[in-house]
């Protein structure tokens, strides 16, 4: 099996893991689906994931990865605060769907070799889910962007919102840009993957994905300019259309950063800092402190908290956030150890739209795309097996006259 290709088997195990984490919540769709219908798909989903890879993973072999323990370290604090049910029965099923994800996770270890084969499955997932909200976009304008969104692009399809549709288009961009710099595709296939996703990211409004996507790719071409002359020549580029952009654009630029709002209301993100303030001066006991709340649905006081350090701050307590911190630590120390390629560009990509999209989305301690994105950069710093050497071909042996051994 080359780093490139996995059993398909694996191909379809990861893309049901991706369509685990769209989630059941979002906006409302041209026909009404019952949330319950849409958790039972989404569950199913990482159920026949982990079947599949399960199967094919025969006999069990898994491959030591310190992202997966930590992961597989996070359920400890995820249990203890789900058992005294302070939440509801509901923690304990998340922290069912959460030890399934990471189970599945180990299960396709086995295939992580530092190839691209991973990323190009991510690519075909979520731009799948892109041309699902492109096709409700067609089907009914007047869904995809309503007013209660502020005329944002939404999932008239399936329940998406902008902040999702943004991670999903900004995430496939800024790895398909990757893929073409390292010439692993052809630039009629880049643009086809790229211009619509464009048009979709711009449609949100969502600008946390547009600064991830943007400094992502920064961090990431930069990690190739010693090694890559187009790496350099796209970085020389973009730096100059950015300054122009900057200066003849800077008006049009502000307004749409601001998104209509007020400077207060964007001083204090959009009322997320008021939320944060409000969780941060509850009391806890030692054990709410160190353990967390249980894992709950990532609000506060019917208000979504909107920051994944303070959501797993509030679920899992401190013992989570210094796990969640080590796995972006363990990725970002591993990723600069490893010399100039481009998987190890891919990865610094993910590891940097996450960590800055930390701040004001959550998902960084449950089964979430974020954590996925993770995964996918762990994939990639994995260092590749070495072949093993060919089998000594079998001379004969040469025959010695009698003569000759006297």
């Amino acid at each position: 099996m080359t780093a490139d290709r996995v059993p398909k088997a694996v191909g379809t195990a990861w893309a049901l893991l991706a369509l685990n984490t769209l989630g059941s919540a979002g906006a409302k769709t041209v026909v009404a689906i019952p949330r319950s219908l849409i958790q039972m798909l989404t569950m199913g989903a990482l159920v026949v994931a982990f079947a599949l890879a399960l199967a094919v993973n025969r006999p069990l072999r898994f491959r030591a990865s310190a992202f997966v323990f930590l992961l597989t370290l996070l359920l400890v604090p995820s249990l203890i605060a789900s058992v005294h049910l302070e939440v509801g029965l509901g923690a304990l099923f998340r922290c069912a769907r959460l030890a399934l994800f990471v189970a599945t996770l180990w299960l396709l270890t086995r295939w992580w070799n530092g190839g691209l084969a991973f990323v190009r499955l991510h690519i075909r997932m979520y731009f799948a889910v892109l041309g699902l909200v492109a096709a409700g976009l067609v089907v009914a304008p007047g869904t995809a962007m309503p007013e209660y969104y502020g005329g944002r692009l939404v999932g008239a399809l399936w329940p998406l919102t902008p902040p999702q549709i943004g991670q999903y288009a900004a995430v496939v961009i800024g790895l398909t840009v990757l893929l073409l710099l390292g010439r692993r595709t052809t630039g009629v296939g880049a643009a086809v993957v790229i211009a619509p996703s464009l048009v979709l990211l711009a449609m949100t409004h969502t600008r946390t994905a547009t600064l991830g996507l943007l400094i992502g790719l920064v961090l990431a071409v930069g990690s190739l300019f010693l090694t890559s002359a187009a790496a350099r020549r796209v970085f020389a580029w973009a730096v100059l259309c950015a300054t122009v952009a900057a200066v003849v654009f800077s008006s049009a630029l502000r307004a749409w950063f601001l998104r209509g709002q007020s400077q207060e209301n964007f001083s204090n993100l959009t009322g997320r800092a008021k939320v944060w303030d409000a969780l941060l001066a509850v009391p806890r006991t030692a054990g709410e402190q160190v353990f967390g709340m249980g894992l709950g649905d990532k609000s506060f006081d019917g208000l979504p908290i909107d920051n994944s350090w303070l959501a797993v701050y509030h679920e899992q307590g401190l013992l989570g956030v210094t796990l969640v911190a080590a796995l972006l630590v363990v990725l970002g120390g591993v990723a600069l150890l490893r010399p100039p390629s481009l998987p190890r560009a891919c990865a610094i990509f993910l590891i940097s739209y996450c960590a800055l999209s930390s701040y004001t989305e959550v998902g960084l301690g449950d089964a979430s795309a974020y954590l996925l994105h993770l995964t996918l950069a762990a994939s990639l710093l994995v260092a590749p097996t070495p072949a093993a050497p060919p089998p000594a071909a079998d001379v004969p042996a040469r025959h010695v006259p009698r003569w000759a051994r006297r």
